[in-house]
């Protein structure tokens, strides 16, 4: 049973035109074909940039950050709580206020000390200054390499002029060396991503990110297992075009580089839009899902890796937003972009904020869940 389900499975009807299948794929007169097994090394990969990551931080990173005046404040550590902590940890970290004062009562602090010992908390499961630098560091070093191979992989490659030709005598493409390592090393790096997960900084579009990591790898991953290797090098080419621009915008936004990070974000923001919701759509997109109709019928396949770029489409879309919310700060008055995925840590002088806005009517902003809403500025500039 267990066989005929996998003679099922990879039944050639569903994951080639007809007239194609898997015998396609046997080496022959010194031509290599992608294969299945090969994706196990992405594994040992994948694992290498999980060790070579804290080497980088320690080594290249936190040099870096002392060079550039990446520092951080001080934080003010709260006593130990019980009751507090209880509530924090299972009820809420953002206490309305009929709870803040019958926490009040409980403890016996008045409502301005129990205030100030939420917001002091919830400073403490902030990250650091330091270690989003550190991130951005290690992201915009591999996306900025990634980027520079992909070209010198490409440049010379008719279908990177003429996006048509990813379907010159498809399936039967041979394999080169470079399309290999550029792949294997990608894919090695996003799996990576998903190992330390855990231990990454979470922001507001953690699941988004989580969605782009698990449809990018299954991307990857079929377009090698059906040799869509040429359209899959220009999916990723077009995405490691702008990844460095934010990560380096990031850099210089925690050393407070204001005009520097500025910049580059606006450089960023135009990479983002014309690759991600121009050249992705209208180029790379269109020769995966429509010109190809010209050619076979479609196949079961071919809806899958189509499905996966619409979700990444999707995501590019949900970021942009993002990415015009943060250009709005660009009018006058303010100074410099903050990143809207990310938790702003707040201050002390926020308490005598808070505390007026729950006395009085607000003038500036809703009310949810009993407290005024905070000014979180968290795509894509983390």
């Amino acid at each position: 049973m267990l066989s005929r389900l996998s003679e099922l499975i990879w039944a050639d009807w569903i994951w080639f035109p007809e007239g194609h299948g898997w015998s396609d794929f046997k080496d022959h007169d010194g031509k290599v074909f992608p294969k299945l097994p090969d994706l196990w090394a992405t594994i040992p990969i994948a694992i290498c940039f999980l060790v070579i990551r804290p080497i980088f931080e320690r080594t290249v990173a936190l040099p870096l950050a002392s060079l550039l005046g990446v520092r951080d404040k001080q934080r003010l550590y709260v006593r130990p709580n019980p009751l507090l902590e209880s509530h924090f940890c299972s009820t809420s970290k953002f206490p309305t206020q009929s709870s803040i004062e019958s926490l009040s009562k409980q403890t016996g602090c008045s409502v301005r000390q129990v205030q100030r010992w939420f917001r002091r908390r919830r400073n403490q499961d902030r990250p650091s200054k330091i270690k989003k630098f550190r991130e951005a560091s290690w992201r915009f070093t591999f996306y900025l390499l990634a980027f520079f191979a992909g070209l010198a992989v490409l440049v010379d490659k008719p279908w990177f002029y003429d996006t048509k030709q990813v379907w010159e005598d498809f399936p039967k493409m041979p394999l080169l060396p470079s399309q290999y390592w550029y792949y294997m090393i990608e894919l090695g790096f996003y799996l990576s991503l998903v190992f330390s997960v855990a231990s990454d900084i979470k922001r507001k579009d953690f699941k988004e990110q989580i969605i782009h990591h698990v449809a990018t790898i299954s991307l990857i991953s079929f377009s090698w297992l059906v040799n869509y290797i040429r359209a899959g090098t220009l999916v990723m080419l077009v995405h490691d075009a702008s990844d460095y621009l934010m990560e380096s915008a990031k850099m210089f936004n925690y050393a407070g580089w204001r005009r520097t990070c500025n910049f580059i974000f606006i450089m960023f923001a135009a990479v983002f839009i014309i690759t991600r919701l121009i050249i992705f759509p209208f180029w790379i997109i269109h020769t995966t899902c429509v010109y190809p109709l010209s050619l076979y019928s479609p196949f079961i396949g071919f809806y899958f890796f189509n499905g996966l770029m619409f979700v990444l489409q999707a995501l590019h879309i949900f970021w942009a937003g993002l990415i015009l919310r943060m250009a709005v700060k660009f009018l006058p008055g303010n100074d410099i972009v903050e990143d809207e995925r990310s938790d702003k840590e707040e201050t002390e002088s926020d308490d005598e904020v808070d505390g007026r806005e729950r006395k009085e009517k607000p003038k500036n902003g809703h009310v949810q869940n009993g407290h005024a809403l905070l000014n979180n500025n968290h795509s894509k500039t983390d």
